[in-house]
C-alpha cells in the first residue's frame, strides 16, 4: 500500500484556505480517501463537506472524555473523513491550544493509521507558533503550501509563514495563489514565490459560484461538478499530488520585503 500523503495548507486568516482545502478534497474524493483535519479556531474547513458545522475535538471533550473515532470523525462529501480541532472563546486561552489537544487525540485513536490515503491540515497561518506549528514540529505534514493573494498583508504573513517552515526545516510545496483581482496580481505572487526559492503552484481565479456554493454548504466541487471554477480545482488537486520540487524556503527580512512590495506599486 503507498504511503500517505500529508499536506499542510497554511495562510493568512480570511484568503481563502478553508475554501481551497475543501475543494481539493472533494477533488481527491473521487479516487482516494481523503482525511481533513480542520486547525483553525473558526472551526468552518469542513462545513461545506459535511453540510453543516461539525462538533470540535475540544467541544466533545468538554461533553465526554472518553472518545472514540465515532465521537470525533465526521463522513462529508466522497466519504471524506472530516475533523475540526476547534479553540477557545475569542480572547479567552491559546488559540493553538485545539490543534495540541486534537492531534494528540487522534494519535491516540490510531486515527493517523487508518486506511487514508490523503490527510490535509487547514492551518492558521498569520503567525506559525504555538499549537499551529503542530502540523510542521511533529511531523504530521511532510510538505507545506502556503495560500496568498497579491495583496500586501496576504503576502506579509506568506513570508512570516515561509520563517516557520524554514525554523522547522518543513518542505513547502510552492504558493497557491488565490486571486482577489488586484493590479498585476499574479506578476506580484510569481515574484515571491522566486524570491524564497519557491514556485507558484496553482492559481484560482475569483468566481461568484464559490459564495454560491458555501451558501448552500457544498463545495463547488460538489455544486458545479462540470464548471471551469470546479476544473481549477482539480487542476490544483493534481499539480499538489503529483508535485515533486520542495524546498526551504529563504524568506526576506522586513526590508526586504518592503523593497519588494513597492517595486509593484
Amino acid at each position: 500500500m503507498s504511503k500517505t500523503k500529508h499536506i499542510a495548507i497554511y495562510g493568512k486568516g480570511g484568503i481563502g484556505k478553508s475554501t481551497i482545502v475543501s475543494n481539493l478534497a472533494a477533488a481527491y474524493s473521487k479516487n482516494r480517501n481523503v482525511l481533513v483535519i480542520g486547525c483553525d479556531p473558526k472551526a468552518d474547513t469542513t462545513r461545506t463537506l459535511v453540510g453543516r458545522r461539525i462538533p470540535t475535538i475540544l467541544d466533545i471533550l468538554k461533553e465526554k472524555r472518553d472518545t472514540n473515532q465515532e465521537d470525533v470523525l465526521f463522513h462529508g462529501y466522497g466519504n471524506v473523513k472530516c475533523v475540526e480541532s476547534g479553540g477557545p472563546e475569542p480572547g479567552v486561552g491559546c488559540a493553538g491550544r485545539g490543534v495540541i489537544v486534537a492531534m494528540k487525540l487522534l494519535e491516540n485513536l490510531e486515527v493517523f493509521s487508518e486506511d487514508v490515503d490523503i490527510i490535509i491540515y487547514d492551518v492558521l497561518g498569520d503567525v506559525v507558533c504555538g499549537g499551529f506549528a503542530v502540523p510542521l514540529r511533529e511531523d504530521f505534514a511532510d510538505e507545506v503550501y502556503i495560500v496568498t493573494s497579491g495583496e500586501y498583508m496576504a503576502l506579509y504573513a506568506a513570508n512570516n509563514i515561509s520563517k516557520g517552515i524554514k525554523k522547522l526545516k518543513s518542505n513547502l510545496g510552492g504558493i497557491i495563489c488565490n486571486c482577489r483581482g488586484i493590479h498585476r496580481e499574479m506578476e506580484i505572487v510569481e515574484e515571491f514565490a522566486y524570491r524564497i526559492g519557491s514556485q507558484v503552484i496553482g492559481v484560482i481565479p475569483r468566481s461568484e459560484l464559490v459564495q454560491k456554493s458555501e451558501i448552500d454548504a457544498k463545495t463547488v466541487v460538489e455544486k458545479f461538478p462540470d464548471s471551469e471554477q470546479a476544473n481549477q480545482y482539480k487542476n490544483l488537486s493534481k499539480s499538489i499530488y503529483n508535485n515533486q520540487e520542495f524546498v526551504i524556503p529563504e524568506p526576506m527580512d522586513v526590508e526586504e520585503f518592503e523593497e519588494f512590495f513597492r517595486t509593484f506599486q
